[in-house]
């Protein structure tokens, strides 16, 4: 069958199962609105969980560091990509986070990808929750490892896992809050567990850093522990782009002779990185923005109880609707946006078979009127 044969069938296959994805130009704007082709929508599916992306001083700082340090880093870290605004940033992280190093990278998926690919040896065994993002289970399934996965927060399955396999170096690889169910990772358990079976521990938090835990700390100081390595991103609550790996000085040196996406890959622009320095200190000084974020999940769960509308168990910014079937839960997306609410419908293999549904989200720059409507709107087409 010919290549282009092949791309005909397999796109016409997605659109009869209703898996077909498509990209559609918007603009955001402040206040959790959006706008697309001149139609006007409450945001309701955004990862910017605290409204920083419009924030006046993040975008300040973003456009002073424009004109100092100009638009783009124009090589790798390693050769003249690192400034002392980068520097900066790593000393910032590593402070507000508790580590004795953080290392830059463009994104949460080249973090994840490059921390996997610089670790792992045939020798060692890598295992995961079965849930966790698809930078890291293509990163774990293409390295050299031994690739265990565990039934998403089994602890028993855990256990079963590091019991079954006797590798000196094991990592044990989850997410702090999981972006598509919303839920939080039994981290305490996970870490105690860890010391036990002397395996290293890597959380994921992009979801959760910004928004939970003392100044925003993020899941693990949440709930008091200090993982091996912890990934953080800046796309979601810090509202800019952008990551980091938080670990020890061993482990940032190996990194920086080994990380393939860091060594060869232009640097973020420093202007990015005072951005996320601007965004950092509105987190650690501002706590109205998660307080005012804890209050509209709590008031759109208080809502959704009230009309009947099932949820999960989440209670995180991150508000699934389980729907089940791939069309029906498209139907019910379009619904919503024509009520003027932009919610989508997330479909496998993002999420598992069966289990499409509406991922919305929720942010501290939502007001009560808007979070009302949401539901109104959503009991209606149900």
């Amino acid at each position: 069958m010919s290549w282009q044969q092949r791309i005909e069938d397999a796109l016409h296959q997605r659109q009869q199962q209703g898996l077909l994805r498509r990209r559609l130009a918007v603009t955001v704007s402040p206040h959790a609105r959006l706008t697309q082709d001149g139609q006007h929508f409450t945001h309701f599916s955004s990862n910017d969980y605290l409204g920083l992306s419009h924030h006046p001083a993040v975008i300040d700082a973003w456009c002073k560091g424009a004109q100092h340090w100009g638009t783009g880093a124009g090589a790798s870290g390693h050769v003249t990509g690192y400034s002392p605004c980068h520097q900066q940033l790593e000393h910032t992280l590593a402070d507000w986070l508790g580590f004795p190093r953080a290392i830059l990278f463009s994104s949460g998926f080249a973090a994840n990808q490059a921390l996997i690919f610089a670790l792992a040896e045939s020798s060692d065994t890598l295992i995961a929750d079965k849930l966790m993002h698809a930078s890291l289970q293509e990163a774990a399934a293409l390295s050299p490892a031994r690739y265990r996965r565990f039934p998403h927060n089994s602890l028993d399955g855990l256990a079963r896992q590091l019991g079954a396999t006797d590798t000196e170096n094991r990592l044990v690889i989850t997410e702090g809050v999981f972006s598509m169910d919303g839920d939080q990772a039994p981290l305490a358990a996970i870490s105690e567990m860890c010391r036990e079976h002397q395996a290293w521990l890597m959380v994921d938090d992009a979801h959760g850093i910004g928004v939970l835990g003392d100044e925003g700390r993020g899941s693990c100081a949440q709930q008091q522990v200090t993982p091996d390595i912890l990934v953080v991103t800046f796309g979601k609550a810090l509202g800019v782009s952008g990551a980091a790996i938080l670990c020890s000085d061993a482990v940032a040196a190996y990194l920086e002779q080994s990380a393939r996406h860091l060594i060869y890959s232009t640097a973020l622009p420093a202007a990015q990185a005072a951005a996320v320095l601007a965004s950092i200190e509105i987190v650690r000084q501002q706590p109205e923005y998660r307080k005012k974020l804890s209050q509209n999940i709590s008031d759109f769960r208080t809502l959704c109880r009230q009309q009947g509308i099932p949820l999960t168990d989440s209670l995180t910014a991150i508000q699934p609707v389980i729907i089940g079937d791939n069309h029906r839960a498209l139907a019910i997306a379009q619904g919503l946006q024509s009520a003027g609410h932009w919610v989508q419908a997330i479909r496998p293999p993002t999420v598992p078979v069966g289990s499409a549904r509406l991922r919305i989200t929720l942010s501290a720059a939502h007001s009560t009127e808007q979070i009302t409507r949401l539901v109104e709107a959503l009991h209606h087409v149900l």
